[in-house]
């Protein structure tokens, strides 16, 4: 795959989502219900809701007697939002991975490999981003203990396949902070540990790519929630989304109240961790601990 493809197919969960918002925009400018907009495309309230949440893929005919409904009858603006479903439908690369991979992650892959920023603290293990194959083996096989090696070795694919967006050619900014404890929580063998440790410490010099280490002396930090993610991206029209992954679902944050307590607590953690440099610091002493 091309890094325009990746890219393309990336871009299509953002023009669903873009697409959503703006014919939510309309039908709430003119007044209707969900339930009616449900009504005119022979569909349900729920469906309209995932419409404009661009939860889901959109029909041409859909979209047009929505247009209708909401009385846009401009040519130029029909064709725009038309042309705007027939990009949102691009199937993403993910596709070929649904057989291990659950629907609700979908959007969020896509969604990563959109932004443009990536902002991440992570305290379990090394985020996802970040694995080398023998750590994300190791990950999947504790937490899937039971599943058969084929399972296994799909979902550790599609992990390094999601890597691709730090290479490609539109590769975002990439912060990541890592808990020590996510650094010292052995997964694999002695090896394996080494390898990631090694893996941090040369990924960590890439000029995209910000890495720190939030260290045990400092104590309690701003990191208190828990692991998330923090997604932006260059279109000026789709806001901030913070994704919250849980153990069989997840969730997407997008209003501005809440995604800035978040931001503000990532900028906290920044503050607060070592700087890149140090950080490198710390993690060649943890290699030499291992």
């Amino acid at each position: 795959m091309t890094a325009v493809e990746s890219s393309g197919a990336s871009g299509s969960v953002v023009r669903r989502i873009l697409l959503g918002s703006q014919l939510r925009r309309l039908r709430e400018s003119r007044g209707i219900t969900r339930e009616a907009a449900g009504y005119s495309i022979r569909a349900s309230e729920s469906k309209i809701s995932r419409m404009e949440l661009g939860r889901v893929s959109f029909k041409a005919r859909d979209v047009e007697d929505l247009l209708t409904l909401y009385g846009v009858s401009d040519d130029s603006e029909r064709g725009s939002l038309l042309g705007l479903a027939r990009e949102a439908n691009v199937a993403g690369w993910w596709h070929s991975f649904g057989d291990v991979l659950p629907g609700w992650f979908q959007t969020y892959i896509g969604l990563e490999g959109a932004a443009s920023l990536i902002r991440i603290y992570e305290v379990q293990f090394v985020h996802g981003l970040l694995q080398t194959e023998a750590y994300a083996h190791a990950v999947v096989t504790r937490g899937m203990p039971d599943a058969p090696r084929a399972e296994i070795d799909r979902r550790v694919a599609l992990r390094l396949e999601r890597q691709k967006v730090l290479v490609s050619e539109r590769a975002p900014h990439f912060h990541a902070v890592l808990d020590e404890a996510a650094l010292r929580r052995p997964y694999g063998d002695r090896a394996v540990m080494q390898g990631q440790l090694r893996h941090l410490i040369e990924i960590s010099e890439h000029p995209h790519i910000t890495l720190q280490v939030m260290p045990f002396s400092y104590g309690g930090h701003a990191g208190e929630s828990g692991a998330f993610t923090m997604l932006s991206f260059p279109e000026s029209d789709l806001s901030d989304v913070v994704y919250l992954e849980q153990l069989t679902s997840a969730l997407y944050l997008d209003k501005r109240e809440e995604v800035a307590q978040y931001a503000r607590v990532m900028e906290r953690l920044a503050q607060e961790s070592p700087d890149p440099a140090e950080s490198r610091d710390l993690l060649r002493g943890l290699l030499q601990l291992t």
